[in-house]
């Protein structure tokens, strides 16, 4: 009989995408009850010691987030099996990086840093246009600014040119509902819940959230010649324009994807996240464009580098 929540998790049974050898031990760090399901979740422990390599054991990742470096979607996290997600963006203010968890064409969450362009709060549209101003303290020469003076010490510097800290998110629109005294509800894949959205958003629309104050700043409706990417299924990862959607009453609705090599492949309406309007995406895309090789392809890849570095 089962007596509460269970609190371990043998590393044969952990998520594949994990990428947890056998042999190092029996156990696998069992994520908390958070905004994403286990089997679709990157702790955070697995993210700092395995993949950024930034501690060699689990006590040291303790001591990093203890000492409040991490933050996921602009909030502080100090547990160390936190369950961060596909969309979440971590920071790391010591170093002065943020990361967009998204997958990989092979269905594993990518290291994937984010440009500063990415990291300002510039609508989608300037930065399509190329309209916005995109500055870092990095980029700023010091020898412009005023004798003896940092850039802490420049209001007018500083104020404009305010720490990168990425800005906005997208999510997935889940469930919309009407709550109490009538109020309309939204819910997100990472589970938000917003009140008095737009009236003009639907189930499976994606909105862009300010990560600062947790509202809505702007949404993309699901409909063809939009850009998405698939987040399960045999597909996992790869992203393209959706240029179908076939209808099946009381079964899964079925959805034709076209990527940018012109390969066609249809996945459920549930593994659909449209991350762009047209062919533009909102979001800087991981290494290889959501593009999957075949073998084949990939082998020739590997020679034609190869030879070039030779």
């Amino acid at each position: 009989m089962a007596r509460g929540p269970k609190k371990h998790l043998k590393r044969v049974a952990a998520p594949k995408h994990w990428m947890l050898d056998k042999l190092t031990g029996v156990f696998a760090p069992r994520p908390s009850t958070g905004p994403h399901k286990l089997r679709e979740c990157l702790p955070l422990i697995i993210f700092l010691r395995n993949r950024l390599k930034y501690a060699l054991t689990g006590d040291e990742v303790k001591k990093i987030c203890m000492q409040r470096f991490i933050k996921i979607d602009g909030k502080i996290r100090t547990d160390i099996t936190y369950p961060a997600g596909f969309m979440d963006v971590i920071s790391i203010e010591k170093t002065a990086e943020h990361f967009r968890l998204v997958y990989d064409t092979k269905g594993r969450f990518a290291v994937h840093r984010i440009t500063p362009e990415e990291a300002k709060t510039c609508s989608p549209a300037q930065r399509i246009s190329g309209s916005c101003l995109i500055l870092s303290r990095s980029s700023i020469n010091s020898s412009l600014l005023p004798e003896g003076k940092g850039l802490r010490e420049w209001p007018e510097a500083s104020g404009g040119l305010q720490a990168t800290s990425p800005a906005y998110k997208l999510c997935k629109v889940r469930k919309i509902f009407v709550g109490t005294k009538g109020i309309p509800h939204l819910v997100t894949h990472d589970a938000r819940t917003i009140r008095y959205p737009d009236p003009l958003i639907k189930v499976n629309d994606t909105i862009q959230i300010d990560l600062e104050t947790g509202k809505i700043t702007d949404f993309i409706k699901f409909d063809t010649g939009n850009l998405c990417m698939v987040t399960g299924g045999a597909n996992l990862g790869r992203i393209g324009v959706i240029t179908n959607r076939e209808r099946h009453p009381g079964s899964f609705d079925v959805v034709h994807v076209k990527d940018a090599n012109g390969n066609s492949f249809a996945t459920r309406l549930s593994n659909i996240f449209v991350i762009g309007k047209g062919n533009k995406p909102w979001i800087s895309l991981p290494r290889g464009k959501g593009i999957r090789l075949t073998i084949a392809e990939e082998r020739d890849k590997r020679l034609a580098a190869k030879q070039s570095s030779g």
